[in-house]
């Protein structure tokens, strides 16, 4: 088996992989499920390296998202469902649909034409997409309704602060940050309930419950919750880099310093940040 640019190749690696007798064993378990988290942290290593403007990184992780579309292909073609030349065609025919003006006739010569001749073609879409779920019995359906335009593929935290901003168009939200302050404290305790009689699912619910009211005070005080936490996340970086670069020129490493060793230096850190403002 060689490298190849011709997609095949990629897909008849992917078959070896998850060939029931002679595959890698990790690939063979896998589900949507398992795969799931992957996909998406593809996607966001994909933004990154738009971010930081860096094409070599761009080109592999492009790659590595491409992969993860042919690895839930493989997988729904061995349940019967599709395979990844139905991928292919379904994303062909809807472009190729919502382009008249391109691939056909179309009256559509500017932009705001363009804009609605998209729409109308995309409700035609939606119809026909809820035939096709009513046929096959999915009822369940999260784009109707009120929050419907809500995407459930946004990050979880965007979603939720999506989620409460469309409620609160129709006065279904807290009028002040306090009662919300009271709310976090309620199920902070419905939590520890939750930790105390060792119940994995509650615990995620309950923490479910806990990061949705944490959303719904950022959105109070005009703190976006993602824009917050990945500033936390930078926070933490530069904090632990510290804990890293102190112990290094002690001599002594991450895994051989105590806890409390760690936890000094990491106040030392802040300290800094603060004399710096």
């Amino acid at each position: 088996m060689e490298a190849s640019k011709d997609i095949s190749r990629l897909i008849e690696i992917m078959a070896a992989l998850r060939n029931p007798a002679t595959g890698c064993p990790w690939d063979i378990v896998q589900t949507f499920e398992t795969i799931k988290p992957y996909t998406i942290e593809e996607a966001y290593e994909v933004s990154d390296a738009i971010e930081r403007n860096d094409m070599d990184d761009l080109c592999e992780e492009l790659g590595d998202l491409l992969l993860q579309v042919v690895f839930h292909a493989r997988m729904a073609e061995e349940a019967g469902e599709f395979s990844f030349g139905d991928v292919v065609e379904a994303i062909t025919r809807k472009m190729i649909r919502r382009h008249p003006h391109v691939f056909a006739r179309s009256d559509a010569d500017t932009p705001d034409a363009v804009r609605k001749q998209w729409d109308d073609i995309k409700q035609a879409e939606k119809r026909e997409r809820a035939e096709r779920r009513a046929k096959r019995g999915v009822s369940e359906d999260f784009k109707t309704g009120f929050l419907g335009s809500v995407q459930r593929s946004f990050p979880a935290l965007t979603e939720a602060l999506k989620l409460q901003e469309r409620a609160a168009k129709v006065g279904f939200d807290w009028s002040a940050p306090e009662p919300i302050l009271d709310k976090i404290e309620e199920e902070i305790g419905e939590l520890r309930v939750a930790l105390a009689e060792g119940d994995q699912a509650k615990v995620s619910d309950e923490l479910g419950d806990l990061i949705f009211a944490v959303v719904n005070i950022g959105r109070h005080v005009k703190a976006d919750p993602e824009d917050s936490l990945r500033g936390t996340n930078t926070k933490f970086r530069r904090r632990f880099s510290h804990i890293e670069a102190v112990l290094d020129a002690e001599g002594e490493t991450l895994e051989a310093a105590s806890l409390e060793r760690m936890e000094e230096i990491w106040q030392a850190a802040k300290a800094i940040e603060r004399q710096l403002g």
